[in-house]
């Protein structure tokens, strides 16, 4: 945040110089002050500013105009005055109303010499930054550096510092840490532990703008803590937050964030934040697909900052509103020319990602409108960041490029350059060391994979397809967490959350209040998110396999890989070192009926067995059947399958489909990490079987496991704890848990199974160093995964397909206890006798299927094979 300064004499200036420090003691002093000095004018007008700083630094901006424009009112010497004005010019901004600032600071600056002289140039420097005129506002901090080495104040220097270092890391120009490091080491060394603190934080925005969203989180949680020691609300800073969290993305957070910072700036009256809140609230509405709230935020956050005088943030806000418009379908030459327009406004302000967006899409309106000559001129200027900025930036300066190409009909030119910028976005995914961060990280290369994969669709290459849909697919998994498993704060936490579940669950049970427990239940949850997210990445790059390799670990075995182009559903098989490519129809029809399949199978599962139950999930099976594999049946024969699934048929009960009935079906997130791993060591260590509380079948189900597995380790009743479980697991060859789950779609990472001293959260996984080969969960949803752009999974599935887990078989429906035992029994029997997991489970299901009825059969169904089968 920009900083301000302030000057008197006696003890006014004691009171200014406790504004940073302790703003409540300084307006204390300066109100003392004001009611004992009624005939010294010039000190009740530096008392009066001391107190509007002060209100300033406790975000009280009308009170802090109030009390300013009093300082200038009582001022009687031109020195004075011009201080006054000084102070009230920063506030103005604040306030949005930059054109009044501007007025006041420029006013003052002729009354002033030497170190009040380098003030004013450094707080006419804060409000040419709030309107938007970066090179000036550089120019009068670095004014304000020279003049505050030559009178040897360094309050003035350090203040400086820290407002040029953060307009630097927002241009994107340079690096702008060396300003802030040496800004906050200057207060720290003055003791102005606020200001050292909004430097400090000054750093973390800075980190997160290089994309090193890790830092940044660490940088905010530590100065967070420095502002909660020092009482000092800073609703401002929920913006900062906002931007990073929308660098990764993460949508559903960001969307709350926002919507927060609207309520409270405007509660607080901060109108040059509140309209920045508007244009935050806009553009994340715009990156959810939610076209008319970034509508409507955005021409209210534009036409504030027209009144407030910020051309370049008005520029911003009709950048979204353009954006939306072209997201409905408009496609028009008045619409072409705004967003040029709009385009070039915010390159020449200093404003280069949007600028990116906003031209790329005038480019591909342009195409769409028959005008390819300004299309290839658009493409090719916005080209031209490929080489500069953050990884999000240069790889769309590839995608760029690569539209370039295409309109010259160089589709071998296009595919070159979207693969350079997907390699970008690799390089950029392993800097992110939390499961969490690379799996929403997959957004940014949805426009490249999808323009790869067009254009090898289009060349009817089968092979080239399946390269392309590789390439971006479920890349998080590829490389297992970095998530240190003697992480002290994140255990003490995941502990804590524990007994608060627990606690939640016993009051839910006794009628209790409850609101205490959610409150802070939700506070311990985002202190794991963060904590989590706070891990360095570093892993190396994977490529995707050949199709040798790929052909080499299959055998007999045939891989379908499922992949959405445009509206379409395609399929990419290899059979036998051969692929080919199928069309299979609307992708929309097959994710209705596979929505339909699951609602039939829950039904009959829950409710038990009707006829109408069973007629219409024979209907929906039979037409989601056909639509997947009639096109492919001659090439599948009766092999068994190895399947990746799109979007939302990874929720698919394969074994309900007749094609996969009693076939060996391995279902996985990619191709990559299937044979990752198929490659995999398998460890032979003691089988471990645990069973969860409130559910008498499931202590019944590993007692009965025990004598078909002897020699396993059991953990039953209070033996069954989150430590003995993560523990025992680590090496085993083969880990069953019986107990109760719940999947959270809001966030898969909090996904918990039941055990005797509350829930293991899928991010417990983490901490096991070395994973179990194969894991078998009863429990119901425990194969349920939330889908990513880039189908990239998170839950249970993808914490231990991550971290090195061949396989896993558990269940995408909730299932009842008594069949799901029998077909556990038959399943572990099978894969005891030498039966690969895929295989037994196949062969237990059709078991099931023969001796059991409808219920029976769709809980057999419910049971998928993932990883490796």
């Amino acid at each position: 945040m920009p900083d301000s300064t302030g000057t008197g004499a006696g003890a006014a200036q004691a009171a200014l110089d406790l504004v940073q420090r302790s703003p409540r003691e300084a307006i204390t002093i300066a109100v003392r002050l004001i009611a004992t000095s009624a005939t010294d004018h010039d000190v009740r007008s530096t008392a009066e500013r001391a107190v509007g700083l002060a209100l300033r630094e406790l975000n009280d901006l009308p009170g802090a105009l109030r009390h300013l424009r009093r300082a200038v009112r009582t001022a009687r010497t031109a020195r004075t005055r011009a201080l006054a004005e000084m102070s009230l010019g920063y506030v103005l901004a604040n306030s949005g109303r930059t054109a009044a600032a501007l007025r006041a600071v420029t006013a003052a600056l002729p009354e002033l010499t030497g170190a009040d002289a380098g003030r004013a140039r450094m707080q006419r420097g804060v409000v040419l930054h709030y309107r938007g005129l970066y090179d000036d506002a550089v120019r009068d901090y670095g004014h304000a550096i020279d003049i505050a080495q030559r009178e040897g104040d360094r309050l003035l220097e350090a203040r400086a510092r820290n407002n040029r270092g953060l307009l630097n890391a927002h241009r994107g120009t340079v690096d702008g840490t060396d300003d802030l490091d040496r800004a906050a080491a200057m207060f720290h060394d003055l003791g102005l532990d606020l200001a050292a603190a909004d430097a400090r934080w000054n750093g973390g925005i800075a980190a997160g703008l290089r994309g090193d969203i890790a830092a940044a989180l660490r940088c905010f949680a530590a100065v967070g803590a420095d502002y909660q020691r020092l009482a000092v609300p800073r609703p401002a800073l929920l913006l900062d937050r906002f931007e990073l969290l929308l660098s990764v993305p993460l949508i559903d957070e960001a969307v709350q964030v926002a919507a927060t910072a609207i309520g409270e700036l405007r509660r607080r009256s901060m109108a040059s934040d509140l309209a920045e809140a508007l244009l935050a609230q806009a553009r994340v509405a715009l990156l959810a697909g939610d076209l008319d709230t970034a509508t409507a935020a955005a021409t209210a956050a534009r036409t504030r900052f027209r009144r407030q005088g910020r051309r370049t943030w008005a520029a911003f806000a009709r950048h979204v509103e353009l954006r939306a418009e072209f997201g409905r379908g408009t496609r028009s030459a008045a619409l072409l020319r705004a967003l040029v327009r709009t385009a070039d406004q915010l390159d020449a302000t200093g404003w280069p990602d949007p600028a990116l967006t906003t031209r790329i899409d005038a480019g591909l309106l342009a195409a769409a409108t028959g005008r390819a000559g300004h299309a290839r001129q658009l493409f090719e200027r916005a080209a031209r960041t490929r080489g500069r900025g953050t990884a999000p930036r240069r790889a769309r300066g590839w995608y760029a490029l690569a539209l370039s190409r295409r309109l010259d009909g160089d589709e071998t030119g296009a595919a070159r350059a979207l693969r350079r910028g997907l390699a970008v976005l690799d390089r950029h995914r392993t800097s992110l060391g939390a499961t969490e961060l690379r799996a929403h990280s997959g957004v940014y290369g949805q426009e490249l994979a999808a323009e790869g994969l067009d254009i090898a669709v289009r060349a009817g290459a089968p092979g080239r397809v399946l390269a392309w849909a590789e390439r971006w697919r479920a890349n998080a998994l590829r490389t297992r967490p970095a998530l240190p498993p003697d992480d002290p704060d994140l255990v003490a936490a995941l502990a804590e959350l524990r007994l608060v579940s627990g606690l939640l669950e016993d009051a839910v049970l006794a009628g209790r209040p409850v609101r205490s427990l959610r409150e802070r239940q939700t506070r311990l949850e985002h202190r794991i998110r963060d904590l989590a997210r706070r891990v360095p990445g570093g892993a190396p790059v994977v490529a995707p396999p050949s199709l040798g390799r790929l052909t080499d670990r299959l055998g007999d075995r045939v891989l379908v890989e499922l992949v959405a182009h445009g509206d379409r559903l395609r399929a990419v098989l290899l059979r036998d070192g051969r692929a080919s490519l199928h069309d299979l129809g609307p992708l929309d029809e097959a994710t209705r009926l596979a929505r339909w399949h699951r609602f039939g199978l829950r039904r009959q599962i829950v409710t038990g067995d009707s006829a109408a139950a069973r007629a219409g999930t024979g209907h929906t099976a039979t037409a989601l059947d056909r639509q997947l594999f009639d096109p492919l049946r001659r090439r599948l024969a009766d092999r068994p399958l190895v399947v990746v699934p799109v979007g939302a048929l990874h929720a698919v009960a394969w074994a309900g489909l007749p094609t996969c009935a009693g076939r060996p079906v391995t279902v996985a997130p990619s191709a990559t990490v299937w044979l990752g791993a198929e490659n995999r060591e398998s460890w032979t260590g003691t089988p471990v079987l645990a069973s969860g509380p409130r559910l008498p079948a499931g202590q019944a189900e590993v007692r009965r496991l025990a004598r078909v597995l002897p020699g396993s380790r059991l953990l039953t009743g209070p033996d069954a704890t989150v430590a003995a479980l993560t523990s025992a697991v680590d090496r085993a060859g083969m880990v069953h848990i019986a107990a109760h789950g719940t999947f959270r779609a809001d966030n898969p990472q909090f996904s918990t199974l039941e055990l005797a001293d509350g829930p293991l959260f899928a991010y417990e996984w983490e901490r096991v160093t070395h994973p179990p080969a194969c894991v078998v969960l009863s429990a119901c949803e425990s194969g349920l995964n939330g889908v990513r752009p880039g189908d990239e999974i998170m839950g249970f599935a993808a914490v231990l397909l991550a971290l090195g887990t061949r396989c896993l078989i558990a269940t995408v429906l909730p299932v009842p206890a008594e069949p799901t035992t029998a077909l556990m029994l038959d399943l572990h029997r099978r894969m005891r006798a030498g039966a690969r997991p895929a295989q037994a489970l196949a062969d237990a299901q059709r078991a099931f299927v023969v001796a059991g009825d409808d219920t029976a059969r769709a809980t057999a169904a419910a049971f998928v094979c993932l990883g490796a089968g």
